[in-house]
């Protein structure tokens, strides 16, 4: 394939459909968790549920950066702005999520702080070049496929002596995220068992999954190795999917054959952009830069170790965190906002009771509302907390899933 219209053309996403309903077992359900929030945006930008047979069902995971952030960074971060007069930057989706007394980065810069919204770590660099009497601070946050571009900033930064410049670092890594996910609904060990989770997450049942769709920019930077312990230790099958509808639907195609054959493996359905070993030199330069933390919090799974990334010893002078030292805060939800839920999949949006009244894109309750990645959002934005279409039952005739698809393709987009 060349052009993207091709990962978009609607007659091969209508065969595709038809292949998953003959291989789909109407015996048994598959459960399939898209861990990106750019995945399941696809999936209802362009309709992709309305195509799948009614035994599987996406589950909405805990890839939105944004969105597992908690609510004690935010609040840290306004601090920093307001006790130590720093120039905030940050990325557009985080300026509106709320925090502690509903008070966000956008609310906090109306009461005086100078946060300013940035579109790449370039732009705080030129922020702290064209003010070397203000004291910058970046808000670093996203998991590895934008850790490399803040590592680069901070070596820009040294390389310059830029002494005004410094990161807030919140950068985040999946692996973790996916193996508790997956030691919550039990069958494996979790590689960050006995820590803290958090009030959020103790005592919770998880959701149960038969299979994952493995992100797909984290996995350019990080390859597909790392989430091998996934079928060695869980016993679930992976497959690393692309963003594009036809990228999903295949990737599924590939899980229920899997599933079907009683394989557990890692497969890699965008293989035009990932490898098993990924992005050695983002990989090195991670290495150099940062340093795994010990524990970090995640909105709706709790404390988790190994989880996030620090600056490195050697770079020290270059973390805000240290320059401008706060007093932390305990993260508190908004009450009745079930985003913790809806992050960890147990939840779908349309469950939660504040989804649609009192929280709506104009007066978000949580961050899953606010990003672009969330899963609130993508319900918001393509109408899926409307009456939903009904698909062809498994193992329907060629007619009648004819006939139902094609009163969908207005929806469907492909």
């Amino acid at each position: 394939m060349k052009y993207i219209d091709e990962f978009r053309d609607g007659e091969l996403a209508r065969a595709l459909a038809q292949r998953i309903a003959d291989e789909a077992d109407p015996g048994r359900d598959y459960r399939l968790m898209e861990f990106c929030g750019g995945h399941t945006h696809a999936i209802f930008r362009y309709g992709v549920q309305d195509l799948m047979p009614a035994n599987l069902r996406f589950v909405h995971g805990p890839g939105c950066p944004v969105c597992v952030l908690p609510m004690a960074r935010i609040d840290q971060a306004i601090a920093m702005a307001l006790e130590h007069e720093v120039t905030l930057c940050t990325y557009g989706d985080l300026m509106r999520v709320p925090a502690s007394e509903r008070k966000s980065l956008l609310k906090a810069k109306a009461d005086g702080a100078d946060i300013r919204m940035i579109y790449s770590t370039q732009d705080a660099l030129a922020a702290a070049r064209s003010a070397p009497e203000r004291q910058v601070v970046l808000f670093a946050i996203g998991f590895e496929t934008t850790t490399p571009p803040t590592a680069v900033a901070i070596k820009a930064a040294r390389a310059e002596g830029l002494e005004n410049f410094s990161v807030f670092c919140n950068h985040v890594l999946t692996p973790a995220a996916l193996g508790t996910i997956l030691a919550s609904a039990g069958g494996g060990q979790d590689p960050g068992q006995g820590a803290d989770r958090g009030a959020g997450a103790q005592g919770e049942a998880g959701v149960q999954l038969d299979g994952i769709l493995g992100p797909s920019h984290v996995s350019t930077v990080i390859g597909s190795r790392p989430y091998e312990f996934v079928p060695s230790t869980f016993g679930k099958p992976v497959v690393i999917a692309g963003f594009e509808p036809l990228d999903v639907m295949q990737s599924a195609l590939m899980l229920i054959r899997q599933i079907n054959e009683g394989r557990r493996e890692v497969e890699n359905q965008y293989r035009r952009a990932v490898t098993r070993d990924g992005n050695r030199k983002a990989q090195a330069l991670m290495a150099e830069v940062f340093a795994p933390r010990e524990t970090f919090e995640w909105r709706g799974l709790g404390f988790l170790p190994n989880s996030a990334l620090r600056i490195a010893d050697a770079y020290a002078d270059l973390d805000a965190e240290q320059r401008f030292p706060v007093t932390p805060r305990t993260s508190r939800e908004i009450k009745g906002c079930e985003c913790p839920s809806v992050l960890r999949g147990v939840m779908e949006p349309t469950d939660c009771k504040l989804f649609g009244t009192v929280c709506t894109p104009e007066n978000p309750m949580g961050a899953c509302m606010v990003s672009s990645e969330g899963a609130c959002a993508a319900y918001w934005s393509y109408g899926r907390f409307r009456a939903p279409v009904a698909g062809p039952a498994v193992g329907a005739s060629q007619e009648t899933a004819s006939a139902a698809r094609a009163s969908q393709d207005s929806a469907v987009g492909v």
